[in-house]
């Protein structure tokens, strides 16, 4: 129960199943003061003989409601410290065991083994199907990243997911997702979406790639290179000799 005002009259209103409302569409905080537009029906309160706003959708002036819901959440985790650069752990230089979290039908997984299995063909890569879009999803990315920490399945986790709108990249927004990220004792990199999006994993994870391609060639390394600079030694050490 609140009070709709502006500098005229009062509404008083009522929004039944805010808070599981709110959660399933983005989860903004409603403060006093805030700009609002709200849709619902009226209806008379009959002790009092007055009107009443039954709301049944509601969203801030100004900015869009996943867009708020995203800065507040951001505050709050920033305030807390997951975003600090001294929490995050450092990848391991040569991983013998990945793990990536993704749709396995997507086509973000099937470009990564592409550049995996170039790069890198000798680390083994353990893919843990997740829902990457939807109300669903950030429940299975939870469980993703617990189960892979719980067997120790790998020296490192990748999220990965290919881009989208604000709404499809939502489940990376998720708050319990990211403080299981920031738990997380192995390092986690995130690959999701392109170089212009940022969701709530990119900043509590350890590494932040661009794209999940990118997120393939950051958490591995170059065996070619590898191979090129072990030659150079070798001929060093032989005209050494």
């Amino acid at each position: 129960y609140f009070s709709l005002k502006d500098q005229n009259a009062t509404l008083s209103a009522n929004f039944f199943g805010w808070a599981q409302k709110s959660r399933s569409r983005g989860g903004f905080e409603l403060k006093d003061g805030m700009e609002v537009l709200c849709r619902g029906k009226i209806s008379v309160y009959a002790p009092r003989g007055s009107y009443q706003l039954s709301v049944e959708q509601m969203e801030p002036l100004g900015a869009g409601a996943l867009q708020l819901a995203f800065e507040q959440l951001k505050a709050k985790l920033l305030a807390e410290g997951l975003f600090e650069s001294q929490r995050k752990r450092k990848l391991p230089p040569f991983p013998h065991r990945v793990v990536i979290v993704t749709s396995p039908s997507g086509a973000a997984v099937r470009d990564m083994l592409i550049v995996l299995k170039r790069r890198a063909p000798q680390v083994e890569v353990v893919i843990i199907p997740a829902l990457v879009q939807g109300d669903q999803a950030p429940e299975q990315l939870v469980r993703a990243i617990q189960i892979a920490n719980r067997h120790s399945m790998g020296e490192m986790i990748v999220l990965a997911r290919g881009g989208g709108s604000i709404e499809d990249l939502w489940c990376f927004n998720d708050e319990q997702l990211a403080r299981v990220i920031a738990e997380s004792p192995v390092p986690i990199v995130s690959g999701v979406g392109h170089e212009t999006d940022f969701t709530i994993a990119d900043f509590v994870a350890d590494l932040r790639a661009p794209t999940p391609t990118g997120a393939a060639e950051l958490a591995t390394p170059n065996r070619d290179a590898l191979l090129q600079d072990l030659d150079v030694l070798a001929q060093r050490m032989s005209v050494r000799v």
